[in-house]
């Protein structure tokens, strides 16, 4: 089994707002081989809580207003650590870069096909990666104007 057509049109809508809203590491795997819930999985990150947010809200207003879906589930919306959003067909997952390193979903599902998403969702790869390093330097040379 594979994921159906309105798996990947849910999919590369959310994947292309979460771009737009400038998430990390934008990735969907088609999980219907292992789960007989959904048909794909969608991960993105935000280096911080307010932007998962943004992320998340844009996930949704997109999906309704260009699919017509509306989530059955929305979890984790007080702490925007880890939102999930439940569309049946699709599970998308926002997390904080954090919670992202630390869980790793990836490694869950890195057997399962990964599926083609927009240039813009494919261009967030390795984001979180630089804006970390971006922000250790920041720290970095903070404190280091601080010690003098």
């Amino acid at each position: 089994m594979t994921a159906t057509d309105r798996s990947l049109e849910l999919i590369n809508t959310a994947a292309q707002a979460a771009a737009d809203k400038l998430a990390h590491d934008i990735i969907a795997y088609d999980v219907s081989d292992v789960l007989s819930i959904t048909d794909a999985f969608l991960l993105a990150s935000a280096p911080n809580d307010r932007q998962v947010k943004a992320i998340v809200d844009e996930i949704e207003e997109r999906l309704l207003k260009e699919r017509g879906a509306k989530p059955v589930r929305r979890e984790g919306d007080r702490e925007a650590r880890w939102v999930l959003l439940d569309y049946v067909d699709i599970v998308v997952h926002v997390q904080h870069s954090e919670e992202r390193v630390f869980y790793a979903l990836e490694r869950l599902w890195k057997d399962c096909p990964e599926l083609d998403l927009p240039e813009d969702a494919k261009a967030t790869r390795g984001k979180a990666e630089e804006h970390a390093k971006l922000q250790a330097a920041e720290e970095a040379a903070d404190l280091g104007g601080e010690w003098r």
